[in-house]
């Protein structure tokens, strides 16, 4: 499948089910600029600076109750989330386009926020099948509404069906309201997209839900290094620290291990498969070998017996050591920036900016 907008939304026509193919051209809006069969990251999506289409879904479905949405993107799944969160009433059933519930398992605040609304039953969600196969577009269905996403690559907008006179619907940010229909056919548009859940097939979220994430890190660290966990969640935009280069969440949750001396192997007992499962245990390794080198923790061996040495992790630069949570992912980002040389450890010449030796410097 192609990315979220690389792929159309929903058919050209509002009538029609002919789909465009991923061979297309990509949107130029596209921030991915990919056309290939594979879902983006979520870091490829976000932080997205303006998106008015995933503002005018948001805007269409809080408040609604028992919606049924389908055919979903990865760009829209915010705003899901987002207008769920002011709604009630029975959990919303979400089928999204393949590899989307995948990407989840390595975004580590979307991921989360989405494992939290499933652990609450607050939404249900598969994945159905791609929008090549004459499935029909993206929709958004309750039973007195439904809205469809149409239009052009670029050009993406919703047009409301409704019960009514459709006024309301249009002051919810609807480009297109067609009022005056019959109940008839909006239960006809309902159970069509209850049907194509219904077919979608069931795929687990593998990030944990916030209050497990935090729970464990309780039980396995400690309170404060939860709460610092629970900060840094709070003050990312989705998308921040994917696994898509070399500074990532598991970068991120090393650092704050370090700045309360946590053993690195209580720490990977957390994360780890048989913890609350954020990413094999194992991985962690490469992210504490690249704080060592860029100078901003200590990786201190600790003899524990026999067997494999432990290490401790400790936050030896001030910098990371006096910031605040959230304010410590911008203190990695300005260390990560600098220039390493080819064993990747820290060039001091670069950091230094220029400083002479203090041999050269003159005495007074």
């Amino acid at each position: 499948m192609a990315d979220d907008d690389a792929k159309a939304d929903s058919p050209p026509d509002a009538a029609s089910d002919a789909p465009e193919t991923a061979s297309d051209t990509p949107d130029a809006a596209d921030p991915t600029g990919a056309a290939s069969g594979d879902a983006p990251e979520v870091a490829d999506l976000f932080p997205r600076s303006d998106d008015p289409l995933a503002e005018a879904v948001e805007a269409a479905l809080s408040g609604r109750s028992a919606v049924v949405a389908v055919g979903v993107p990865l760009r829209l799944l915010p705003s899901l989330l987002a207008a769920r969160e002011r709604s009630s009433g029975p959990p919303w059933r979400i089928a999204c386009r393949p590899g989307v519930v995948d990407a989840l398992s390595r975004a580590l605040v979307l991921g989360t926020a989405v494992a939290e609304a499933v652990e609450t039953d607050a939404i249900r969600i598969r994945t159905g099948e791609s929008l090549d196969r004459g499935t029909g577009g993206t929709l958004f269905a309750s039973p007195n509404r439904a809205d469809a996403v149409v239009g052009p690559r670029g050009d993406r907008s919703l047009a409301t069906t409704a019960v009514g006179d459709g006024a309301d619907a249009a002051d919810d940010g609807a480009d297109a309201v067609e009022d005056g229909n019959s109940p008839a056919a909006l239960d006809g548009a309902y159970a069509a997209a209850a049907a194509r859940f219904a077919a979608a097939t069931t795929e687990p979220v593998e990030m944990p839900s916030r209050r497990r994430l935090l729970a464990g890190a309780r039980a396995i660290l400690d309170d404060r290094f939860a709460n610092d966990v629970a900060a840094v969640l709070e003050s990312l935009a989705l998308g921040e620290f994917g696994r898509t280069d070399d500074l990532s969440d598991r970068t991120l949750l090393v650092a704050l291990a370090a700045r309360h001396d946590h053993l690195f192997r209580d720490l990977r007992t957390w994360v780890g498969v048989d913890g609350v499962g954020i990413a094999p245990a194992q991985e962690f390794t490469r992210d504490r070998r690249a704080l060592v080198e860029r100078e901003l923790i200590e990786s201190i061996k600790v003899p524990m017996g026999p067997g494999r040495p432990m290490f401790r992790l400790r936050a030896v630069d001030d910098a990371l050591l006096r910031a605040r949570p959230e304010e410590v992912p911008s203190v990695l980002e300005g260390r990560f920036a600098l220039p390493t040389d080819s064993d990747g450890r820290l060039r001091h010449d670069a950091s230094r900016e220029g400083r002479r030796p203090v041999w050269e410097r003159r005495r007074w």
